[in-house]
């Protein structure tokens, strides 16, 4: 496997993510969903990004493989992949909210090592590079010091079957509100991420997770200061980990209880 510049690799990646972000934007507004399945929505905004992101690729890095959430799959030849959801938040998207962005995560043999979010609506454009730290607009960031969960904000949401689960989540949910100050439901697991690297929020919870939703955010939170892991405390993998939990560190052992309780 030939060796990448990962801060090359990095420039290109936000040349991408703003282009495509970019062409998000000028599109706002209603938009028509259809469903890949009984409840998962797509739009022909979600495609066309995919098309526009996933060519500029191609041509960039001709040996790298590609997984994005709207059935482009690309192996790879030199154990990089790019995971890639073209418009995460969907459902905000296509009724006139703010909250979706671009999400591009490079991994190499299955880690994540490189991450871009983008958020066209609010003009901020998150990167992790793995062991460089994480930023917004290119401004440090930095998880929360919060260190007791009866003040600590926190956000979650669910998968789109979410009906099959439904006592499971709900119970989830009624530990985190008794014992937390506050919860917020965004409607993108990327921006979630984020605002858990930048401090916003002190902690995240969420499960049924596909790799695009997750493989940039979580390089975001981890050099950000930040800790990641399943409910239970495991390492979390792509592809294969079940639940998701993003904290500011200080607060992951708590959370952990209260998902248990």
């Amino acid at each position: 496997m030939s060796p990448i510049s990962l801060k090359e690799t990095l420039e290109e990646a936000k040349s991408i993510a703003r282009e495509a972000g970019d062409f998000l934007r000028a599109h706002a507004g209603m938009q028509i969903m259809e469903f890949k399945g009984a409840f998962d929505p797509v739009t022909k905004l979600d495609r066309e990004s995919e098309q526009m992101i996933t060519s500029r690729l191609k041509k960039a890095f001709p040996d790298h493989g590609i997984l994005a959430e709207e059935g482009t799959a690309v192996q790879s030849k030199a154990g990089y992949c790019w995971i890639i959801d073209p418009l995460d938040g969907t459902t905000n998207y296509a009724h006139g909210l703010s909250a979706y962005a671009v999400s591009m995560g490079l991994t190499q043999d299955g880690k994540p090592v490189l991450g871009v979010i983008y958020a066209p609506q609010f003009d901020e454009l998150f990167h992790a590079v793995a062991g460089g730290g994480a930023f917004c607009n290119d401004k440090p960031l930095h998880v929360s010091k919060e260190a007791n969960l009866e003040r600590g904000f926190l956000a979650t949401g669910e998968p789109y079957a979410v009906r099959k689960n439904l006592d499971a989540h709900l119970r989830f949910f009624k530990n985190m509100v008794n014992r937390s100050l506050a919860i917020r439901r965004f409607g993108s697991a990327s921006l979630d991420l984020c605002h858990v690297a930048c401090g916003k929020y002190d902690g995240y919870w969420e499960a049924e997770l596909k790799p695009w939703d997750a493989a940039a955010g979580i390089l975001l939170v981890e050099e950000a200061g930040g800790k990641i892991s399943d409910y239970r405390g495991n390492p979390y993998v792509l592809a294969e980990s079940k639940t998701l939990l993003a904290t500011n560190g200080l607060l992951h052992t708590q959370m952990m209880e209260a998902l248990a309780a």
